[in-house]
């Protein structure tokens, strides 16, 4: 055995082993104080409600358990198992050009990982989020945005291989420049033309009409600086009864969403604390530095791939046989998962912080305790749990544990008071 291929296989055994207990630790806090609600919620969340979310969390967690494994299977199968080179001996019969052969080896790659999936997702949506009262789509709606999302990746995705690969194959020693150059403003257009060009096709979003709510909402876009194409409300509740809002888009093209379920729950002052926190994200410039962060990292894997396409025992050990610029680029996108899990608490913790940063930033040009109060409802109606395993948390979590955040937000409203 290469050493490359134990070195694969080990970390793609840790990494999995990991996962599965964390995913277990997980379940097993959450059941540990399933039985009474946390003392700082005990007010605004009865005991009924904090057991679906601890139900609702392990029941995910079953889901997840098997994710874990398919995801190891699907890398192995596809690397050492000859799954790429399997479809690559298929494809040859069609007697494409390489470029357009590169394509279609990836297209059909992601076309059977995703068809692999589909069960699982099923599951999630059909199972889960039925069982405990979330799910609002039908099987028609289900399957239109899979074709729609199917249609646009196809529509997008291709182009995008094809010059990449027409790069890496003819554009010298500095392809990687080049390439990363084409994917760096492919994913710059994309972020700018989601909300207002792709986004619709998915869901309808109108701008916010109650009077008394569009002049607060007006009045803190114009406190914060920001200027964008409005507040908009989603109708989320087609596909879900979860409550979310989000910030989206660069340049001409921001916009901030709120679900209608999100509306429907909220109190004005609730919301207009919601907004400010999201508002926050953009003047602290968190939009823009995980913008420059994913081109940097864009960058480095070009950089990666380059060397480990002239590398030969990079097939070789990883269950290719006729090395290739469309291999070389599938087999790092199944591999590079095994030897970066290891770095997600850095993601995570990052994530974190812009959520405490933002939440201080709510704090000064809203009401902190408007904002926890919004947060608790979310907290209740999406059914998140407020005990979760510290480990798996930090491990994890893109936003703070409800015990941290509410408390740090109950301080910054004293401080203010």
């Amino acid at each position: 055995m290469h050493w490359f291929t134990a070195l694969f296989v080990l970390l793609l055994v840790a990494s999995t082993a990991m996962r599965s207990w964390l995913n277990q630790r997980q379940v097993a806090a959450v059941l540990r104080h399933r039985g009474q609600v946390p003392e700082a919620f005990a007010q605004q969340i009865d005991l009924a409600d904090h057991q679906k979310a601890a139900d609702y969390t392990v029941a995910r967690a079953g889901v997840n358990r098997w994710d874990v494994l398919l995801d190891a299977a699907v890398a192995l199968i596809l690397t050492l198992g000859g799954g790429i080179d399997a479809v690559d001996r298929l494809w040859r019969a069609a007697d494409l050009s390489p470029t357009w052969h590169g394509v279609a080896v990836v297209v059909s790659t992601f076309l059977i990982v995703g068809a692999i999936g589909l069960p699982l997702s099923l599951w999630r949506t059909f199972g889960i989020e039925a069982r405990f009262g979330f799910n609002r789509m039908t099987p028609g709606l289900y399957v239109a945005d899979l074709v729609k999302g199917l249609v646009l990746g196809l529509l997008f995705g291709v182009p995008l291989i094809f010059v990449i690969l027409y790069l890496m194959q003819q554009a010298g020693a500095l392809w990687w420049l080049y390439a990363w150059l084409v994917w760096a403003g492919f994913s710059i257009l994309v972020t700018w033309a989601w909300p207002a060009i792709f986004a619709p096709l998915f869901n309808k979003f109108t701008p916010v009409t109650d009077e008394a709510l569009k002049q607060r909402t007006e009045a803190v876009l114009q406190r914060c600086g920001f200027e964008s194409k409005g507040v908009f409300k989603m109708d989320g509740s087609r596909r879900s009864s979860h409550g979310n809002a989000y910030f989206t888009g660069i340049g001409r093209n921001k916009r901030i969403v709120f679900f209608d379920t999100l509306l429907e729950r909220l109190q004005i002052a609730e919301v207009e604390a919601v907004l400010a926190h999201e508002l926050g994200h953009f003047r602290l410039h968190h939009i823009r530095s995980r913008l420059i962060v994913s081109m940097v990292t864009a960058l480095l894997g070009f950089l990666l791939i380059d060397a480990l396409m002239r590398w030969p025992a990079f097939y070789s050990a990883l269950g290719v046989s006729t090395p290739s610029t469309h291999a070389a680029l599938l087999l790092f996108m199944f591999v590079l998962p095994a030897f970066t899990y290891f770095l997600t608490p850095i993601g995570a913790w990052w994530s974190r912080k812009h959520e405490f940063e933002a939440d201080a930033f709510a704090a000064q040009h809203a009401d902190a305790k408007q904002l926890a109060d919004a947060l608790v409802k979310l907290y209740r109606d999406n059914a998140s749990t407020l005990t979760p395993d510290e480990l798996h948390s930090a491990f994890y979590d893109s936003h703070p544990p409800a015990l941290v955040r509410i408390a740090r937000l109950q301080s910054l409203a004293t401080g203010r008071s």
